[in-house]
């Protein structure tokens, strides 16, 4: 395979990532005023206020629990630290539609806390106030509790890079570690914090699966009804279009942090930050601190889950389940392979032929994770349910014959749905990989004569493979747990893991539920399980005793 035929289909995989998007424009552009008019008089605003409150109050909270939590592991010495290195990424393993399943079991009026307590006191139901688990609140508890690890692995790397001189300039300037976090540590890995707070927040404005379940009514929850409650395909392209708009400036912004987190100096890798050792209450809060992330992210909602599985009595190895995990997998496999294969292509052209064009291609591609999967089903769906109109009735035409729901009816629209969703993580792994192949590599195959298709097969691909398998695993995965594009675009009669867990949780049979959530967050625990791995793995800094500076410090 020669170059030229690399870029076309590099820029035939770009130009099919951004045909959701382009979409999207057309048909809410295609849409009358009196569509717009009447959603502004309605339900814009209201999902408008309520959008912007979840994603302020998830926002404060992921950035308050990432950077404390990554602080103390990082720079602080207490019990069960380096456990806790690894355990605060669990939560990761959890979509936040399969937490409010379980924290609705566990703290609604039915549920074991509230029925506890009032057995405890022999109140009666109008005796008590209890917080209302199924609120805007409680949605951005959920989503606090599972997005802060993106926050927590971004600041903690940010901390291990810094240089421990500026600390030190200002420990011996009378500062305590407090005030030297507050105004050294803190201002250098601001980028950093602010680019997993920006992470988390574009995962906020996607999530349907939780605001749905807790009646909180955002852009996301909007377009499923615009799409299948009202049947106008008009508003929810205009919902999608807002949503999009959100969703790109947050791209933007994410961006933007990212290279100015490139500007902080990595500081010396020799030359560490000695850890105070914090002793009595100071140790115990910092134990609790990591602590109840973990418990109410992971550990809780595990065990709740586990327990309501076992009630519900439902075997994963009936002919229903194996039918869903079939489903599950199907999709999850061969996405992984395409989307694998699409960043594949683009990266190693964008490797091969560096120019403007192929930034542009792999810039293109990877817009799609800013992009909730909301908003590509309505894209996708759109245009191709016109042209399945189309083709129906010049069959019936000719032919005399239906061909049905020939693209949208099928599984195949909605792997095109998932890569352009994911193939940003695809894309992320293979930059990865490849960056650790010099150039002479390249040189030398040239030079005996391999061309690109044969150098990408005999000498890169072999070289990346434990890259590839990662992003196979990340996609693999994240297509496991994802619920708004699956919801829209699934075929009839074609239901997956997640679809059957928010179908029950809808019918408030959250017991029967818990079992197809407890088999999504097993699958989910198989990326955090690899990253855990690295983070065990990666060589911790040497200490390094400086009795200089240490007889300067000042007293904490």
């Amino acid at each position: 395979m020669g170059e030229r035929a690399l870029k076309i289909l590099a820029w035939i995989v770009s130009l099919l990532c951004l045909a959701p998007i382009v979409a999207v424009g057309f048909a809410a552009a295609s849409g009358t005023l009196d569509t717009w008019n009447s959603l502004m008089a309605t339900v814009l605003p209201r999902y408008a206020l309520t959008t912007v409150q979840l994603v302020a109050i998830v926002g404060i909270g992921t950035a308050i629990v990432g950077t404390s939590t990554a602080w103390l592991v990082t720079t602080c010495s207490f019990p069960f630290r380096r456990t806790f290195e690894i355990v605060l990424a669990l939560p990761l393993a959890f979509p936040a539609y399969v937490l409010a399943y379980a924290y609705t079991d566990l703290l609604d009026h039915p549920g074991a806390v509230q029925t506890a307590l009032r057995n405890i006191t022999g109140w009666g139901p109008q005796d008590y106030w209890f917080p209302e688990v199924r609120s805007l609140g409680g949605a951005a508890a959920m989503l606090i509790f599972v997005l802060y690890p993106y926050v927590y692995l971004l600041a903690r790397a940010a901390f291990l890079k810094q240089s421990p001189t500026a600390y030190f300039a200002a420990r011996t300037l009378g500062h305590t570690p407090w005030s030297s976090f507050w105004r050294v540590s803190l201002p250098m890995a601001r980028p950093a914090i602010a680019g997993g707070v920006i992470l988390a927040l574009m995962e906020t404005i996607a999530d349907f699966g939780t605001v749905a379940h807790f009646g909180v009514q955002t852009f996301a929850t909007g377009i499923y009804s615009a799409w299948f409650s009202m049947g106008d395909r008009m508003a929810a392209s205009q919902l999608a279009l807002c949503l999009l708009v959100v969703a790109l400036a947050f791209a933007l912004m994410e961006r933007a942090q990212r290279g100015a987190a490139k500007r902080f100096p990595a500081g010396s890798r020799i030359e560490t930050l000695e850890r105070h050792h914090l002793r009595g209450w100071h140790a115990a809060s910092a134990f609790t601190a990591c602590m109840l992330p973990v418990a109410i992210g992971f550990a809780i909602p595990l065990i709740v889950l586990t327990d309501m599985a076992i009630e519900a009595g439902r075997t994963p190895f009936s002919p229903r389940y194996l039918g869903y995990v079939e489903n599950s997998l199907t999709l999850a496999s061969i996405t992984a392979v395409v989307t694998v294969s699409g960043a594949i292509i683009i990266g190693f052209c964008a490797r091969i032929a560096p120019s403007l064009a192929s930034r542009f291609s792999a810039a293109a591609a990877g817009i799609g994770y800013a992009v909730p999967g909301g908003v590509i089903a309505v894209g996708l769906l759109v245009p191709f349910a016109a042209l399945d109109n189309m083709v129906d009735a010049w069959a019936r035409t000719n032919f005399d014959v239906s061909t049905g729901l020939f693209f949208t009816g099928s599984i195949g629209l909605l792997v095109v749905a998932y890569m352009v969703r994911f193939i940003a993580a695809a894309l992320g792994a293979f930059d990865t990989g490849i960056s650790a192949i010099k150039p002479n590599i390249d040189a030398a195959a040239r030079t005996l004569g391999r061309t690109s298709g044969r150098m990408l097969v005999e000498v890169h691909l072999p070289l990346l493979r434990p890259s590839l398998l990662t992003a196979c695993l990340i996609v693999f995965v994240d297509v496991m747990k994802e619920l708004p594009a699956t919801l829209i675009m699934r075929p009839f009669n074609f239901d997956t893991l997640a679809v059957q867990a928010y179908r029950l949780a809808s019918d408030e049979r959250l017991t029967q539920a818990a079992l197809p959530s407890l088999m999504i967050v097993g699958f989910g625990l198989l990326p955090v399980i690899l990253l855990c791995h690295t983070i065990g793995r990666s060589g911790r800094p040497q200490r390094v005793i400086r009795p200089q500076a240490e007889a300067l410090l000042p007293a904490a």
